[in-house]
C-alpha cells in the first residue's frame, strides 16, 4: 500500500487521488476549483515528507516569528485535459527555486502517462503582513530536493509557450 502521504522519488514528490463524485461538477468531469485542493494536498505532504511536519513547524516558528503564515503569492494555471469521476491522478510536486522569504514550486496533476493540469506557484513566508526569511532547517530541505530533481533531469518541464 502506498503512503497516504505520496512519496519523494529524485526530488519529486508524487501523491496519487481519486476522483470523488463531490470532485466533480453535474457533467461528471473534476470542477476547476478542486484542482487547486488536489495541489494544496500535495505541497501539504512534500512538505511533511521532507521533514517539515506542519504542527512542529508551525510551534517552531510560532516561537521564531509570532504570527508568521505561509501564502501563495502566485499561482498560474493551465487546465489541459479534465479528469473524470473515479479517475485516479497522480499530483507532482518539484521545487524549482528556493529563495530565502519564498519557494517556487512547479505541480503537475497526470492521469497515468497524460498531463491533465499544470501549475506555477509562489508561495511566500510572512510574518505580520511581510516577507520573513523561511526557517533555515526548511530551507535547507527544499534545496537538496531541487538539487536531486536537477540532478536526475527530473526537472518540470512547462508546456506554456515562453514558461
Amino acid at each position: 500500500m502506498a503512503s497516504l502521504d505520496g512519496e519523494i522519488r529524485a526530488g519529486r514528490h508524487v501523491m496519487e487521488v481519486r476522483v470523488y463524485y463531490e470532485d466533480t461538477d453535474f457533467s461528471g468531469v473534476v470542477y476547476h476549483a478542486n484542482y487547486l485542493r488536489f495541489m494544496e494536498r500535495g505541497r501539504t505532504n512534500y512538505l511533511r515528507l521532507i521533514g517539515a511536519d506542519h504542527r512542529a513547524l508551525f510551534s517552531q516558528a510560532e516561537q521564531e516569528v509570532p504570527g508568521f503564515a505561509f501564502v501563495v503569492r502566485t499561482m498560474t494555471i493551465n487546465f489541459l485535459k479534465p479528469a473524470h469521476m473515479d479517475d485516479v491522478l497522480a499530483v507532482m510536486t518539484v521545487p524549482e527555486e528556493v529563495k530565502g522569504a519564498s519557494i517556487k514550486l512547479c505541480q503537475h496533476v497526470r492521469r497515468g502517462e497524460e498531463l491533465l493540469v499544470e501549475a506555477r506557484v509562489r508561495v511566500a513566508f510572512v510574518s505580520a503582513g511581510r516577507a520573513r526569511p523561511i526557517p533555515k532547517p526548511l530551507r535547507v530541505a527544499m534545496a537538496a530536493d531541487h538539487q536531486a530533481a536537477e540532478a536526475g533531469g527530473l526537472q518540470a518541464r512547462s508546456t506554456t509557450p515562453g514558461d
